[in-house]
């Protein structure tokens, strides 16, 4: 137990590495990012997780795509932009690891 705490320790102290708020990211969510995240749960909450119905409700708030910068949603271009947004957030943990 005292080596696993001595690990993160030395972790913590590790001043070269990013600190981030969430370990399992291996970079901060872009601002597009960020937004898309907090538009969604209001719409998930409106709608539930009915991807042409959160597709139409992001065309209506003319909500900019974070990867396409495209406002005609779809059902498709929710899961693409989802998609995308996570290859980026894995290529990134990759680079960085556990808690970059």
């Amino acid at each position: 137990m005292d080596a696993f705490k001595d690990r993160l320790a030395q972790r913590a102290a590790d001043t070269s590495r990013p600190a981030l708020a969430h370990q399992c990211r291996g970079r901060e969510l872009e601002p597009q990012e960020a937004d898309f995240a907090s538009v969604l749960m209001e719409v998930y909450d409106a709608v539930r997780h009915d991807y042409d119905a959160v597709a139409t409700a992001l065309t209506e708030r003319g909500f900019a795509a974070p990867v396409s910068g495209r406002t005609d949603w779809t059902a498709d271009l929710v899961h693409d932009e989802l998609v995308a947004i996570n290859a980026a957030l894995d290529a990134a943990y990759a680079e960085h690891g556990y808690g970059a």
